[in-house]
């Protein structure tokens, strides 16, 4: 049998958790003895498309292709490509509605490999109650508008926040400049002078610290001083940047997600050498970091059941 190779495509460079996915699929590939060939779409859905498409009609054509996706919709059209190819196909963070299809009527590999997002979404909200215990305003900074995660973790939070913490949304493109950009452009706003906000939220770490480098350079110094203070919270908790951003106190809290692409390489290999399909869907748990119980006793918490809000 000739070696196996893989095509991992990922989002963008631009975040610690899609190199960490890199890094794990690599790792993974390694100790599997397959090749494995990674390439990022910079953000952009037509050229994810177009680069998966080259490996598909160009060669040299790869025994299976990772996606996580760019878009919603992850490239329905180049996954029935692949699968037509006889590739199998693995949509990462994606419950993509055409797999049902494509594994009814091809012989690949198709199945999907996801995050539980609603629960990334239900952990911060009950992060936000240890946080804010007599409720305030957050500042939460969302996913781009199309992406399925984006929503799931959205409406995850919407379940377990208190009604007494009150939600002002923007949104990021998943990356450190993009929320930069986006709470820069928030605080131009007229109203975001009168806002009284107790915590930043963000769906994941990189827009955590964009909007905290943000806040990092308001000109006024007192101004300054109240938002570089308040509790930030993230997700992905890659040990080496959103895990010890906490430890450092850059960010009050984070939900730690394993990188997805290394299990999902184990997962794709052993299919195709196997021919035992895992199921359409798995989902892996996340994980507050630090622990609800740890993070109530945090100097964030102290301080906030030990002064009025600012």
């Amino acid at each position: 049998m000739s070696k196996l190779s893989l095509v991992v495509s990922l989002i963008t460079q631009d975040n610690d958790y899609q190199i960490e996915q890199a890094s794990a699929a690599e790792e993974a590939a390694h100790r599997l003895g397959v090749d494995v060939h990674v390439v990022f779409a910079d953000n952009d859905s037509i050229q994810q498309s177009q680069q998966i498409l080259k490996f598909i009609q160009s060669g040299p054509v790869p025994s299976g292709i990772i996606l996580e996706s760019v878009s919603g919709t992850a490239l329905p059209q180049v996954a029935r490509a692949a699968a037509m190819a006889g590739i199998g196909w693995v949509a990462l963070n994606r419950q993509a509605e055409y797999l049902h299809d494509l594994r009814r009527n091809y012989k690949a590999p198709v199945f999907a490999l996801s995050a539980d997002n609603e629960e990334v979404g239900r952990i911060q909200g009950r992060q936000l109650e240890k946080l804010l215990p007599t409720g305030g305003s957050v500042l939460y900074i969302q996913g781009p508008s199309d992406s399925l995660v984006g929503k799931t973790r959205t409406d995850g939070l919407l379940k377990t926040k208190p009604l007494s913490v009150q939600l002002k949304m923007i949104r990021g493109q998943w990356t450190e400049a993009s929320a930069y950009k986006a709470v820069n452009a928030w605080l131009r706003l007229t109203t975001s002078q009168q806002a009284h906000i107790d915590a930043i939220v963000a769906q994941n770490d990189a827009m955590a610290m964009g909007a905290r480098k943000a806040f990092q350079e308001v000109s006024d110094h007192d101004s300054r001083q109240r938002w570089v203070s308040l509790p930030y919270l993230g997700c992905d908790g890659v040990p080496r940047t959103g895990q010890a951003w906490v430890r450092n106190t850059s960010l009050a809290a984070t939900v730690a997600i394993p990188p997805l692409a290394g299990q999902a390489v184990d997962m794709l290999v052993t299919a195709i050498r196997t021919g035992v399909i895992p199921p359409e869907v798995t989902q892996v748990a996340p994980q507050s970091f630090p622990t609800l119980d740890v993070l109530e006793k945090t100097q964030f918490t102290k301080v906030r059941a030990a002064t009025t809000k600012l």
